[in-house]
């Protein structure tokens, strides 16, 4: 649901406004509204923005090479330290390039040997310089030179004669490095060494600084939110007045009251209108909060709307588990759902709707009878339980003369379910917002739709027939002359009508569709899941027992690693696309709400 506000309005004497902003912060529930200020032309602002991302980074930084516990807090030179920081990993990243052509080095050189450079240049002293040629193997001939090595069908050789021809005869001259391959091997090493230190360095300025760079990030950021604030605020009176607005959880705008009684602050509190871009506080409960992520992934909803996260949650985690469809694959995602439950607290939100997921994809993998690929229905030892489960040797449905496979008519059904449930949902939001007469053209559609579906299943008779065609009339009635209640004329709906009928059906059939890939999808994970057992197996019998185990297994963990993968990002796509697509254009869903963003005392 979505948190209630208050909004407020505070004209505040410019000798009380220091003091006003700092209570303001600590009483940390006010949104300060935004005006059309363009933050980005404040250089002042900027320029805490650009050093705040900077700590950002070097925080990030100092974090990975902390190898013992945080030393507390000193009053320390931030920027000497930056400086110093800064400096000291460009020595870090010239050491690594250092390393990297140097390693690239050692690898051209490794094929000349361990030369001598000085004996070469004695040599050359005495009148007889080395030249160090490449050519093709068929190209060579023994008058070259002195061969050195040969690789890949390239002859390596010396020669001191002759070398102007040599470039004719398809060699190329190359220079060597005064280092030998043992000695650029001794390079390496050496600058190893020295990277090491660095690194120890940067350890120990991470263990020191660590605590005192966060202290100045929060400082930074509480400025940052400060100046915003402060750009956000009207002069009055020639600056002796300040005006400001804001919002505050309905909740607590008792509290607020009394707050700025207390202090004589100059307020108005009404509430927020559709003209206002009122911030939106999403208050839902244990289970449909791990659920907000994805209502944020797509956008808040604005004021005047009705919160979608708990009516979209229960279908996101069946979608979910009908799309993966194996129980094995959910067993694995509810282990790692529980681990980040107990061991990663950071992750725990996570770790719980992990594992949600992961047991509605058990259940749903168990009762279609798929573990890990393995068809249960084909295991001996459940032979006495196969009847149970739901497939298509057990429970085809025959509709229309046709025989379905069970999960494929369940994917229709639940996708029909949500659209009509999305459609209630765009009905009750248009009561909220305009009032009941505004909402009776979906209304009769949803009627219609329902009365529709209910004949089809059950055929009646006699009077029950008639007062179906009542019911189905009087909903034509409104869906054709009733599209637009402002105007006074029903028959100038009657072309509203018409369209909106075609885009309701056309759109329909094609949303309907949609959910038939929750079946699909889920058919085609444990068709492949299937597959690589059959390899393995194959694979595996065709070899003695001692080794053939070791190809089995490989197969089975790349090829079941392969479809999970696969798997899994289908199970968070399509269900995504059924909540972005199919259940928010029926419900009508318009967002655009800004997040409830509080000015108020942070802490690490």
């Amino acid at each position: 649901m979505i948190t209630k506000m208050k909004k407020y309005t505070f004209l505040v004497f410019y000798r009380q406004y220091e003091s006003f902003l700092t209570q303001l912060r600590d009483f940390g529930l006010v949104h300060i509204t935004a005006k059309n200020v363009d933050l980005e032309a404040n250089e002042t602002l900027q320029e805490s923005v650009t050093y705040f991302a900077k700590l950002q980074s070097i925080i990030a930084q100092a974090k990975s090479y902390c190898t013992e516990q945080i030393s507390p807090a000193k009053t320390a030179d931030i920027q000497a330290f930056i400086e110093q920081w800064e400096n000291t990993t460009k020595q870090l990243t010239e050491i690594d390039q250092d390393i990297q052509a140097t390693q690239k080095e050692a690898a051209r050189m490794q094929i000349w040997g361990d030369f001598s450079a000085k004996k070469m240049a004695s040599i050359a002293s005495a009148g007889y310089p080395l030249h160090f040629y490449t050519c093709p193997k068929s190209a060579f001939d023994d008058s070259f030179g002195a061969v050195i090595n040969e690789s890949n069908n390239v002859v390596y050789f010396v020669a001191i004669e002759n070398v102007n021809s040599l470039n004719n005869e398809g060699c190329t001259e190359q220079t060597l490095n005064e280092h030998n391959y043992s000695e650029l091997l001794q390079d390496i090493t050496a600058l190893e060494a020295k990277k090491q230190a660095v690194i120890n360095e940067l350890q120990q300025l991470a263990n020191q600084n660590l605590q005192a760079l966060e202290n100045e990030e929060l400082t930074v950021h509480q400025s940052i939110d400060w100046q915003k604030v402060e750009l956000n605020t009207t002069d009055l009176a020639e600056g002796s007045v300040k005006y400001v607005e804001g919002f505050c959880p309905l909740e607590q705008s008792k509290d607020l009251d009394a707050l700025l009684e207390k202090e004589h602050i100059y307020y108005e509190s009404t509430d927020p209108t559709a003209e206002d871009t009122t911030p939106i506080q999403l208050k839902n409960n244990f289970f449909t909060k791990l659920f907000e992520p994805i209502t944020r992934l797509y956008s808040l909803p604005n004021y005047a709307e009705i919160d979608p996260t708990p009516f979209f949650a229960p279908f996101f985690m069946l979608f979910f588990g009908l799309c993966l469809g194996d129980g094995g694959y959910g067993l694995l995602i509810l282990v790692a759902g529980i681990y980040l439950i107990l061991k990663k607290p950071d992750l725990k939100n996570w770790g719980w709707l992990a594992t949600f997921m992961g047991f509605t994809t058990m259940v749903v993998g168990i009762l279609t009878g798929m573990f890990f690929g393995i068809n249960l229905e084909e295991v001996a030892f459940l032979a006495p339980v196969k009847q149970y489960f739901i497939t298509e040797t057990n429970a085809s449905v025959h509709v229309a003369d046709g025989s379905y496979h069970p999960m494929m008519v369940f994917a229709v059904a639940i996708g029909i379910f949500q659209i009509l449930f999305a459609m209630g949902f765009k009905s009750a939001k248009i009561i909220l917002q305009k009032g009941l007469k505004y909402a009776l053209y979906d209304i009769a559609w949803l009627v219609f739709l329902i009365t529709g579906i209910v004949w089809l299943f059950t055929s009646p008779q006699g009077t029950t027939l008639y007062v179906f065609y009542g019911i189905l009339g009087l909903c034509a009635l409104f869906i054709l002359f009733y599209s637009d209640p402002d105007k006074k004329i029903l028959i100038a709906n009657l072309g509203g009508g018409l369209w909106g009928t075609y885009n309701m059906v056309s759109g329909l059939l094609g949303d309907v569709l949609s959910y038939i890939r929750l079946f699909a999808l889920g058919l085609a994970g444990g068709i492949l899941g299937n597959v690589f057992n059959s390899l393995a197996l194959q694979v595996g019998e065709g070899m003695p027992a001692w080794i053939g185990w070791l190809p089995m297994l490989f197969i089975m963990l790349f090829g079941h690693g392969l479809n999970f993968a696969l798997c899994l990002i289908s199970s968070v796509v399509h269900p995504l696309r059924l909540t972005f697509v199919e259940f928010y254009k029926n419900a009508d869903f318009e967002g655009g709400g800004l997040e409830y963003k509080p000015f108020q005392k942070l802490n690490k």
